[in-house]
Formats: C-alpha cells, sequence, structure tokens
C-alpha cells in the first residue's frame, strides 16, 4: 500500500481526465477518416498488448486470474460501454456527450437499491433525480437539438452502471492490473470476429487514410490505457472519497479540448445541465465512496470514467 499522499492522488485524477478527454477527442475527429469498430478494435488491442508486456515482468503470475468468468463478462459490460460512446460521439458534441455519461454514479444508485435491495438515502434519490433533470435540461427532448442520438450516453451510462455493480463485488479478489489486461484482451477477443466480416472494407479504409490519422489511432488507445493506470496509481496514494469529486473535471477537460479542434462551445442551457449533472453525480460519487467504507458490502462506483 502506498503512502498516503492526497495532492498526488488528486494531481493523477487530473491527468486521468485529460487522458480521457484527448482519448474521446481523437475518437470524434477519427471516426471521418477511419470506421468506428476499427478504432473500438485498436483502443482494445493496445490495451491488451501494453498491459501485457507490463504483466511480463512478473512472469506467468501476473496473468493468473482466479475469476475467468469475471474477467470476461466485465469485459464485456465494459466494450459495450466503450461501443456506445465511440459511436455516439459520432453523433454528439464532446463536451455534452461526457457530461452526459458522467451519469454513472446515480445508475449505480439507481441499481443498488432495485437489484441489490440497499438502502439508499433521501439524499441520494434527489441527487438521482437532479442527474437526470440535468441530462433532461441537455437534451432537450422534443428541441431536435440532439434527437435520438442522446440515446448513446445514455444507455452508456446504464452499462457502465452494470459494470460498476459487478466490479464493486469481485474487483478486490484481483489485481487491478491484471484485469485491465483482461479488460483489454477479452475486448479485442470479441470485436474481432466483428471486424474480420468486413474486413476488406476496413483493410481498403485504412489504407486510404493519411498516416497522421493512423498515426493519432495510436493515441487513443495510449489516451485511454495511460489514464486507466493513473487511475489506479491514484487510489494507492489517497481515499476514493477524496479522489471521486475530481473525476468531474474530465467535463472540463473535454469542454478544452473540445473547443480547441472543434471551436464548439455548448449553449447556455447546455452549460446549466451540464452543472448539475457535475454537481449531483460528484456529490453520489462521493456518497457512494464514503458509504463503502463504512459499509464493505455496499456498491461503490470506483472508476466514473468509460473509455
Amino acid at each position: 500500500m502506498s503512502a498516503q499522499r492526497p495532492g498526488l492522488g488528486i494531481a493523477l485524477v487530473l491527468l486521468t481526465s485529460a487522458c480521457f478527454s484527448v482519448s474521446d477527442t481523437l475518437i470524434k475527429y477519427l471516426g471521418a477518416w477511419l470506421p468506428v469498430l476499427f478504432l473500438l478494435w485498436a483502443r482494445y488491442a493496445i490495451q491488451a498488448g501494453t498491459m501485457a508486456v507490463w504483466l511480463a515482468r512478473r512472469g506467468r503470475r501476473g496473468f493468473a486470474t482466479a475469476h475467468p468468468g469475471f474477467q470476461w463478462v466485465r469485459g464485456a459490460l465494459l466494450l459495450l460501454t466503450s461501443g456506445m460512446s465511440y459511436f455516439g460521439l459520432q453523433l454528439m458534441p464532446v463536451a455534452e456527450f461526457t457530461a452526459l455519461g458522467m451519469l454513472t454514479p446515480v445508475v449505480v444508485t439507481m441499481l443498488a437499491a432495485w437489484v441489490l435491495h440497499e438502502p439508499v438515502s433521501r439524499t441520494r434519490w434527489a441527487l438521482v433525480c437532479g442527474g437526470f433533470i440535468g441530462a433532461l435540461i441537455v437534451i432537450r427532448p422534443g428541441s431536435g437539438v440532439f434527437g435520438w442520438a442522446a440515446i448513446f450516453p445514455l444507455l452508456m451510462a446504464l452499462c457502465y452502471g452494470a459494470f460498476q455493480v459487478l466490479t464493486s463485488r469481485l474487483a478486490s479478489l484481483e489485481s487491478p492490473y491484471t484485469t485491465h489486461f483482461y479488460t483489454g484482451f477479452s475486448g479485442t477477443v470479441l470485436v474481432t470476429p466483428l471486424l474480420l466480416l468486413h474486413a476488406g472494407d476496413y483493410a481498403a479504409a485504412v489504407q486510404s487514410a493519411p498516416t497522421g490519422k493512423l498515426l493519432l489511432v495510436v493515441g487513443i488507445g495510449a489516451f485511454a490505457t495511460a489514464g486507466h493506470l493513473f487511475l489506479i496509481f491514484a487510489f494507492g496514494h489517497a481515499p476514493m472519497a477524496t479522489l471521486m469529486p475530481f473525476v468531474y473535471t474530465q467535463i472540463a477537460f473535454a469542454l478544452a479540448v473540445s473547443f480547441v479542434v472543434f471551436r464548439h462551445l455548448p449553449d447556455a442551457w447546455a452549460w446549466f445541465g451540464m452543472g448539475g449533472i457535475a454537481a449531483c453525480g460528484a456529490v453520489s460519487a462521493w456518497l457512494n465512496a464514503t458509504g463503502s467504507r463504512q459499509k464493505p458490502g455496499s456498491i461503490v462506483a470506483a472508476d466514473t470514467t468509460y473509455d
């Protein structure tokens, strides 16, 4: 266990948020040149390769897992989450999509109450309502702002909430580095058959893409992998309850990077809704983290990021 250094832990969370924001922006940017399914495959393949090299230092022990079924189901849930993200980012601005995706802690609260029958306070239910009101303000159903595309981040938050419920029950039984490898490995294995169904078309698209764009594909996987590693390191230096609210700086980073690349800024209503989501989500994440510390069996959103 590393010495408790909250300042370093918070700095690592900020690096995590920056990495994920850059990765998301690259996904949206490269979607104009390359098939989204190829980008998804590359992201997981790079993670699996990077972590394989990392774990190889420990020999076979680094790859040993006591719960292979857990690793595959967890990997499949995160792959589904990433799929919603990759396709949704092609249809929505990065900042608004990121904010809607940050509904995960309030979704976890709902699942804890409905699926696991855990007691949920009125404060947490109020935060659930507040988070979804913020989402409605961003989406504004019937306004034609985003239309049906808004279903992607909402389904993503639901999938990731289910992922969190599973992870919180079994994550302590496995090394986070081993789990990080199997997440990339299972995602790669599951996407590869889909990629091979249209191998000719995808190969042609990759061959026709500019070399610079192909190099940026590596950036998607590198930033996503680094972001998760930074988050693992952060949890070794500070309590989860201290770190969780800072995960929501990803919305601010997404705003900044998206403006630099796409010159996009949300309108006034979107700012208001995103602020509501960030506030309710950050408090929900903090309550989930402090609650899990007091009751080890309870659900906690250990990682509200979805990349």
